[in-house]
């Protein structure tokens, strides 16, 4: 890889603090990724982008902000979740074991699933797959599918795949699961839960009913939650 000259980096200082202008400057001279192209969206939590490689190539670089993130709202989420018992509530470690969490899900999630790959985690950025053939495919919300059915029958069969292997979204959504080629992939995965939490199945029905909401208004289907939840349950 080339090497990457620190001048290229400096017009992000005024985007993003100085420990994460420096994370993103290490990563890329690991290999990662050359520059940030573009935006893929700005949520309340964290930023996404697109990144080039050197090889033309694209990645997505999620950057989770450290000083206006809700770090208490992350911390009465995680503190449930049995593989962070004993973190201590203090906004960068939160912070940190938040992006961790997302990195450590997706790899499990990958297993049994079509999730974004992830690549690298450090601190509070996580460097993944970009899911699209040129550009990155689009959200549930914004592309509905040529046969909802299909398409709903797969949502459910990964929900039902993640259960057995242990792990619930917990914010699954047509805002997290993208539409790509008419195949569903979930993303957002920071708040993502094992099954031995205590909180799972609430989450769990949460999930279902956020997608069969979605399906039965948008699309006129008639699926009923409560079946559903039952069915993933005896999987």
């Amino acid at each position: 890889m080339a090497k990457i000259a620190r001048e290229k980096w400096k017009t992000y200082n005024n985007v993003f603090d100085q420990f994460t202008h420096r994370n993103l400057f290490k990563l890329a001279s690991e290999g990662f990724f050359e520059d940030l192209k573009s935006t893929v969206a700005l949520g309340k939590e964290a930023n996404v982008f697109t990144a080039a490689k050197e090889d033309g190539s694209e990645v997505i670089v999620k950057i989770y902000r450290l000083e206006n993130c809700n770090f208490n709202k992350m911390f009465d989420y995680i503190k449930q979740d049995p593989r962070y018992e004993g973190l201590n509530k203090k906004r960068r470690e939160i912070i940190f074991a938040w992006t961790q969490r997302e990195f450590r899900n997706l790899l499990k999630a990958r297993e049994v699933i079509r999730v974004p790959t992830p690549l690298k985690c450090k601190d509070n950025i996580v460097v993944m797959e970009l899911i699209g053939d040129v550009d990155p495919a689009p959200e549930l919300k914004d592309a509905v599918p040529a046969n909802p059915k299909k398409f709903f029958d797969e949502v459910i069969k990964n929900i039902k795949k993640l259960y057995k292997a242990g792990l619930v979204h917990g914010d699954l959504s047509h805002f997290n699961i993208l539409n790509n080629n008419e195949h569903p992939v979930f993303i957002d995965f920071s708040q993502a839960t094992t099954t031995d939490n205590a909180e799972a199945e609430d989450l769990l029905k949460r999930d279902v009913g956020n997608i069969v909401n979605f399906f039965n208004k948008r699309c006129g289907m008639k699926a009923d939650p409560e079946s559903i939840i039952s069915k993933i349950r005896k999987s």
